[in-house]
Parts: C-alpha cells; sequence; structure tokens
C-alpha cells in the first residue's frame, strides 16, 4: 500500500509540474506577443518621425536658400550704384575709354572677371561708383516697341512667286544678296558695298514680297518697319528709335530692314522755321541717313525702302 500511495503522490506532483510548465509557456507566449506588437507599434512611430524629419530637414533647407537670396539681394541693394557709360574705344588690354553722360569721357580699368573681347565700341558697361572699374557689360538699351518690329520667323517667299520683275530681281540681287553671300567680291574690286535699295511703285505690285524673298534667300535677320511709326508726337522720340532699331540691326547682323510707307519721313527738306510738324520728321529722316551712311555704318545692315513715288 506504501508503494502505491509513493506511486500517485508521484505522478500527481508530475502533472502539477506540467501544469505549471504549460502555464509559464502559455504566459510566456503571451508576453512576447504583448512585446512584440509594442515593437511593431515603436517601429511605425520611428519610420513616421523619421519622414517627419526629413520633410522638416527639406522646408529647412528650401527656407535657408530663400534666406541667401535674400541676404544676397539685400546686400546688392545696399550697394552704391553703379554709373553707366558707353564704351568709345579699346585702349590696350586692360583700359578702355567710356563715356558717362553727363560728366564726359573716362579712361578706365577693367575688372579681372569681364572679358575684353566681349567688349566693343556703343557697348553699355556699368562703373564702380568708388573706383570707376568697368565690374559689369550692360545688354543694349533698346525700346519694346523696336523689338517687336522683328520679324522671328523666316519668311518662306521665294523668287519663283514673283512674276513679271525679272530685271528688279536681278537688280534686288546684285544690291543687297550679293554683298551679304560673298562681301569678298567686293573687297578684291575695291569698291564700295550698297547700302539698300529703294522700292517704288502703286500698291500691289510686289514690293514687299521682293522683300519677303530677299530676306528668305539671303536667311539674314529681317526687320520690318513702317515709316508712319517714327513718326512720334516729342521731339527727338522719331531719332531715338531708328537709333535703337540700328543698335538691333547690329546685334542680330546680317540683317534686312525693310521700311514700308517711306514716304511718310522721306519729304523734301524745308526752311527750320517753317512752323509745322515737318522739322521732326526731318530730323528722323537725317538719323536715318546717318545711321545708313555715317561714321558707325556697317556692310552686314541692308535696307529696304517701300514707297509710292521715286522722290
Amino acid at each position: 500500500m506504501a508503494s502505491v500511495d509513493v506511486d500517485i503522490g508521484r505522478r500527481m506532483e508530475a502533472e502539477r509540474e506540467e501544469n505549471c510548465s504549460a502555464k509559464a509557456t502559455k504566459q510566456g507566449e503571451g508576453l512576447r506577443q504583448y512585446y512584440m506588437q509594442h515593437i511593431h507599434d515603436f517601429q511605425l512611430q520611428v519610420r513616421h518621425k523619421t519622414h517627419n524629419l526629413n520633410r522638416l530637414e527639406a522646408q529647412r533647407n528650401e527656407l535657408n536658400s530663400k534666406v541667401r537670396m535674400l541676404k544676397e539681394e539685400l546686400q546688392l541693394l545696399q550697394e552704391p550704384g553703379s554709373y553707366v557709360g558707353e564704351v568709345v574705344k579699346v585702349m590696350g588690354k586692360s583700359k578702355v575709354l567710356v563715356k558717362v553722360h553727363p560728366e564726359g569721357k573716362y579712361v578706365v580699368d577693367i575688372d579681372k572677371i569681364i572679358d575684353i573681347t566681349k567688349i566693343t565700341p556703343s557697348t553699355r558697361v556699368a562703373l564702380r561708383n568708388d573706383s570707376y572699374v568697368l565690374h559689369l557689360i550692360l545688354p543694349s538699351k533698346v525700346d519694346p516697341l523696336v523689338n517687336l518690329m522683328k520679324v522671328e520667323k523666316v519668311p518662306d517667299s521665294t523668287y519663283d512667286m514673283i512674276g513679271g520683275l525679272d530685271q528688279q530681281i536681278k537688280e534686288i540681287k546684285e544690291v543687297i544678296e550679293l554683298p551679304i553671300k560673298h562681301p569678298e567680291l567686293f573687297e578684291s574690286l575695291g569698291i564700295a558695298q550698297p547700302k539698300g535699295v529703294l522700292l517704288y511703285g502703286p500698291p500691289g505690285t510686289g514690293k514687299t514680297l521682293l522683300a519677303r524673298a530677299v530676306a528668305h534667300h539671303t536667311d539674314c535677320t529681317f526687320i520690318r518697319v513702317s515709316g508712319s511709326e517714327l513718326v512720334q508726337k516729342y521731339i527727338g522720340e522719331g531719332s531715338r528709335m531708328v537709333r535703337e532699331l540700328f543698335v538691333m540691326a547690329r546685334e542680330h547682323a546680317p540683317s534686312i530692314i525693310f521700311m514700308d510707307e517711306i514716304d511718310s519721313i522721306g519729304s523734301a527738306r524745308m526752311e527750320s522755321g517753317s512752323g509745322n510738324g515737318d522739322s521732326e520728321v526731318q530730323r528722323t529722316m537725317l538719323e536715318l541717313l546717318n545711321q545708313l551712311d555715317g561714321f558707325e555704318a556697317s556692310n552686314k545692315i541692308k535696307a529696304s525702302f517701300d514707297g509710292y513715288k521715286p522722290h
């Protein structure tokens, strides 16, 4: 009996140990799942906060960039202004003669960052306020209305579209097309190139079509302007527009200036005290002649005038 009781006690003790072990295992599995869930939640929070951190760093970099730009702009605004001048002549490798209005002409030094090969007569430049050193090359000052006169698209007209003007086509080729394509022929012969042509005749006889065909075959910048646009209300405005027109033509050379309705400014000369508005028209015409055949005349600019009368 005693041995049976011992076996039963041992069996009960073993079962009790097994139950305790199973319970402990079950509790351990529950704790593991609990902590794994917490770890997963914390990992999600870390990823979310990392994403927010990257976003905030990007915003910080963008704001820092804006702050730097504003500081640079503020520094430029606080700097003393520069004098605006016009180059008269390049003198050597480090000096130029500049005309500053209304003070006069100065021989100034060139900053090291400036490429002297880009400095030509009539170039607008900026001079430092204190040392008069040339430190910036400015773009040409051209009226927006003058910029609109430039035809962006090359005309698609050809000589084959023009009928009955064979002699005129031959002459206009010799006067405009040949000097642009083969200037060496005129240099070898020692003769001056023609400046342009005057096309006259009734409306609808092909004057504008001829000019468009020349621009197409020469592959030049085509600038179209009406003579009536140069007749301005205020004194000197028409002459200024003519000067800026030729400045733009030089920048985009070789170029052809087609001036329609030349009769509006090409009237006969009168006495200056006539009392009407012809004096301003005459100033505009004189400026046009000066640009064509003056001191700054260019062989890469050809003019084609369109009028109804030959005089």
